[in-house]
């Protein structure tokens, strides 16, 4: 698996080892999965976030993650896997519910990465019982992490 990381706004770097973080929950997420296309991260800021929620989801205000799966049947050179997606994570919103939360920056952001994988791999806690489904899947992938389940209150 081919990860692209894109560090467009400077304010992530108050995470320490951000591309390393984004690959190794990037490679959790999709252990013993047989994915193996490339991802792209976007690491940006919640002005950037909003315009693209508001262009994609039609929510006019910033998000924490964004998944943009790779449409099905989509034209990939011979030999080369097809590309999973992208994932984009806005640096003030996850900073604050971090914050909020009683979390790391780097802790949120990994589950924020691990839950943007899932729905690449076609994950969806918008469906009836599904969320409970990747809700459970996210914390065996962020125990063998080694961080805490991101639901316990």
């Amino acid at each position: 698996m081919t990860i692209a990381i894109d560090i467009e706004d400077g304010a992530w770097e108050k995470v320490p080892g951000l591309a390393a973080l984004a690959e190794r929950a990037a490679a959790a997420a999709l252990e013993g999965r047989g994915a193996a296309g490339p991802v792209t991260l976007l690491f940006t800021n919640d002005a950037e976030m909003q315009a693209m929620n508001r262009d994609w989801r039609g929510m006019d205000k910033p998000t924490n993650v964004l998944s943009f799966p790779s449409p099905d049947g989509m034209p990939v050179p011979e030999g080369e896997a097809a590309p999973l997606g992208d994932i984009a994570l806005a640096c003030e919103t996850v900073e604050r519910e971090a914050a909020e939360q009683g979390k790391t920056m780097s802790a949120h952001a990994t589950h924020l990465i691990v839950h943007g994988m899932l729905h690449l791999l076609g994950y969806d806690h918008e469906t009836d019982g599904e969320a409970e489904e990747m809700e459970n899947e996210e914390r065996l992938i962020l125990a063998r992490l080694g961080i805490a389940d991101p639901y316990e209150s």
